[in-house]
């Protein structure tokens, strides 16, 4: 069970502080240093290998919390973990696969000098919803590693 954890708690490290080194430093490193065409540049290639690291470590996070609950106990923590995960995985699905695409093809609207007002309102609404989607999504994963630090707490 231990490397079986270790892989575990990994994939959830890799992801939660993946997420919040680009939240919280990267990003907003980007687009202090470069103009806003050039960040956004920098930020639009970041972005698929961003969601990847999230698919791949969902994924196996998931699996894994299920593997827990239906082997080791309690299974009502370790089943609210992959239940977060699982919500989470599905999330970092939607945001990359269905809203990045369609940020990264109106991108060009925000260094335009006479933006399209109605091409311009749907990229910020947009990246609300892409903000939104990742702070749900690490809310979650904060949710799934309480329960997994729960779960293997030491009962007395």
């Amino acid at each position: 069970m231990a490397i079986t954890l270790f892989i575990y708690l990994l994939c959830l490290v890799i992801w939660l502080g993946g997420m919040l080194f680009f939240t919280i430093i990267t990003a907003p490193a980007v687009f202090e240093v470069l103009a806003t065409a050039d960040a956004g540049k920098v930020v639009g290639a970041i972005f698929p290998r961003y969601y990847l690291m999230g698919y791949v470590a969902g994924t196996v996070s998931v699996i894994l919390a299920i593997y827990f609950a239906l082997q080791h106990g309690p299974a009502l923590w370790w089943s609210l973990a992959a239940l977060a995960l699982a919500i989470a995985l599905g999330t970092t699905l939607y945001a990359g696969a269905a809203i990045r695409p369609r940020i990264s093809a109106i991108r060009s609207v925000t260094t335009e000098a006479n933006p399209d007002p109605a091409r311009k309102a749907e990229f910020d609404q947009l990246h609300r919803l892409s903000v939104a989607l990742n702070g749900g999504v690490m809310v979650l994963n904060l949710l799934a590693l309480l329960s997994t630090a729960t779960a293997v707490a030491p009962r007395g």
